[in-house]
């Protein structure tokens, strides 16, 4: 094997002296000339790695080398590495150009064989960046930490756990990269991307140093790995809690759907005095549109202005309020920022006409997609997925069908499964059950469980237990551990009278194991506090108030009219058990509750985990008329606006 300990071209020769002229020189005047001639040297190599940086094609890069040749640098280690990572940058393929560069080199150092081993890795060919990292090691050159850590990223990107660890074998058996953060930072990363959390944990324990990086790269990886508590804790033993990490953390809550906790954070974040990025503050404004509080909207909104991160002029956080006023129920303060936005991209008009779509603003939202495409503004699938979600919530469908159609043809779209899922849904919605069965059956590309979902859903509103059990059987297969469908096929039979099948699917669901979700509703009380309420649960403080409020605002309906309907409780019981079970709903708690709250003539905005039932959505008509308030319902499909005895849906939904 080579030693080691050769001696790598790392500059060029210092050009041809006469032999007379030095035997003219006295040894020390000899040091000197040469000393000048290293000084030029190195000058003329920062010269052209400077050059370098600004070339962004190929012909000024042979113009570049041409000149590195003639100047006789073409053993420069240090510029030639330089050569081969620029020619990396403007993706010249590795086997042509770079690998010549290379090859012309007689003795080459650790950096100039990283600079190849990396542009192949970054070209995606990972086997011949190992294959060039093998022939490195038996020419005896040891790598640098930029060697390995290129190989690590190499192994995430293909999530090869095994290559990785015979990487890692090699950082212990050459040693020296023990202490070497970036290395150790790399290989945390790896581990925990292949899905090997606790590898990654043993190597952030086994570092004799750590800086935040260490610390943020393993947080991230908890929270990713949705185990929030882990990256909690180790949040907590960090001595010193920069941006980075508080950002990590307010976004792992709101990943991990967890708002309360991200709004925590962030809070903390805030009294502890670190400044704020348009990163963390997207992240809490995520936060606040899950919870779907307008006081906790308007109080971030307010933070974003002060900390110069305000929509009129960051249009990544404008496209983020837009969004969070849309799902606290604030359709117009959406539009506000909208149209005070001075820059607006296709994220801030997707986010505006979805927000239009699920406030069943549907001209709203095809109008300004209109008005998108007028500013050629290209729209992408997320603005299609908008406009398709308004026609569907309006019953729209020949406008839907256009639309869907105009994709790929007019914007170079092609439609995914989630664009299939919206025209299903549109479909389905208005009754047209079989087209949409079809549709399904015909699609260019595997149905997916929301697409059988969005079928089995218009079935439940339709009540047609024959596609249905179509849909279901496809589902079991795709999301066998999804309680919800199972729940909705054994309601559409109970909704048939079909108890038998009732009973089989309900005996199949118990053979899973799977634990039903209660539903339950949310609203904001006095000073942002968050009051919840569970379906049948009369544990709330203020229980008795609540039941009292209910059954008076009962008896105002039943004059008024209102008919519980009892089609809602997929039970086989008695009328009045049914009308009981009806009164304990989450969302006819909250309103009581919030009427109870909130100031005379104040809308009531109620959240709820799952689709609001038919009783309730009756109830809540009835309600916005006697009480003379609007009610704002935000369910897990939409929002509705009650109002004077009507739904924004127009009971379309």
């Amino acid at each position: 094997m080579v030693s080691l300990t050769r001696t790598f071209s790392t500059a060029s020769s210092l050009g041809y002296i006469p032999k007379q002229f030095t035997q003219q020189l006295k040894p020390s005047e000899t040091f000197e000339l040469l000393s000048e001639l290293q000084r030029q040297n190195r000058l003329l190599e920062t010269q052209l790695i400077s050059t370098l940086d600004g070339c962004n094609d190929l012909l000024q890069i042979k113009q570049i080398h041409a000149h590195i040749l003639r100047r006789g640098l073409d053993q420069s280690c240090y510029v030639l590495t330089k050569v081969i990572r620029t020619l990396t940058k403007i993706n010249v393929p590795m086997d042509s150009y770079p690998r010549l560069v290379f090859e012309q080199v007689k003795y080459k150092n650790p950096f100039l064989w990283t600079a190849l081993i990396r542009g192949y890795i970054l070209q995606g060919h990972l086997k011949d960046s190992i294959s060039l990292y093998c022939s490195m090691r038996r020419e005896g050159i040891g790598p640098v930490s930029f060697t390995l850590s290129a190989l690590f990223k190499a192994c995430t990107e293909v999530l090869d756990v095994s290559l990785g660890q015979q990487i890692h074998a090699q950082t212990i058996l050459l040693g020296g990269f023990t202490s070497d953060l970036y290395v150790g930072n790399t290989m945390i990363g790896m581990y925990a991307k292949c899905g090997f959390l606790g590898r990654s944990r043993k190597v952030f324990d086994e570092m004799p140093d750590r800086d935040l990086v260490s610390w943020t790269e393993l947080i991230v990886a908890y929270a990713n790995n949705g185990d929030m508590e882990s990256a909690g804790g180790l949040f907590n033993e960090l001595p010193l809690k920069d941006k980075v990490a508080w950002t990590a953390m307010v976004t792992g809550y709101v990943q991990n759907a967890k708002p309360r906790e991200a709004i925590e954070y962030f809070e903390r974040m805030q009294y502890a005095g670190v400044e704020t990025d348009y990163v963390t503050l997207v992240g809490v404004i995520s936060a606040c549109a899950q919870l779907g509080v307008i006081k906790y909207a308007n109080w971030v909104c307010e933070i974003a202005e002060g900390s110069g991160f305000g929509p009129i002029n960051n249009v990544v956080v404008g496209s983020a309020l837009i969004d969070m006023y849309s799902k606290c129920g604030s359709i117009d303060d959406a539009y506000k920022i909208f149209v005070g936005m001075k820059q607006r991209n296709v994220f801030s008009y997707s986010s505006m006409i979805l927000g239009f779509a699920m406030h069943g603003r549907a001209h709203a939202a095809i109008q300004l997609f209109g008005d998108m495409v007028k500013t050629e503004t290209k729209p992408n699938g997320v603005t299609f997925i908008g406009v398709l979600t308004a026609c569907s919530h309006v019953g729209l469908v020949e406008q839907g069908r256009k639309l869907f159609a105009s994709m790929e043809k007019c914007y170079d779209v092609s439609p995914s499964t989630d664009h299939y899922t919206c025209m299903v849904d549109l479909l389905g919605r208005a009754g047209r059950l079989g087209e949409a069965l079809t549709m399904v059956e015909k699609m260019p590309v595997e149905p997916n469980g929301g697409v059988w979902g969005a079928l089995l859903g218009a079935c439940q509103i339709h009540q047609n237990p024959e596609i249905a059990q179509i849909a279901a059987n496809h589902l079991f297969e795709l999301e066998p551990d999804k309680i919800g469908n199972y729940i909705i096929l054994s309601n559409i039979y109970a909704s048939a009278g079909m108890w038998d099948d009732v009973s089989r699917v309900r005996r199949l669901l118990k053979m899973t194991g799977l634990k039903k979700n209660p539903g339950y509703s949310w609203l904001e009380g006095d000073r942002g506090v968050i009051h919840e309420f569970r379906a049948g649960d009369l544990t709330h403080p203020n229980s008795t108030e609540i039941q009292q409020a209910l059954g008076d605002l009962l008896d105002r309906l039943q004059a008024d009219g209102y008919q519980p309907n009892l089609r809602s409780v997929l039970y086989d019981v008695s009328d009045e058990e049914k009308k009981r079970i009806l009164m304990t709903h989450s969302e006819k708690l909250a309103l009581a509750f919030g009427l109870l709250t909130t100031s005379p003539g104040a809308t009531v905005r109620i959240m709820k985990n799952l689709r609001i039932c038919e009783d309730c959505h009756l109830f809540m008509c009835g309600a916005s008329q006697v009480i003379g308030r609007e009610i704002v319902v935000r369910d897990n499909m939409r929002f509705h606006h009650f109002q004077d005895g009507k739904c924004s849906c127009g009971n379309y939904w």
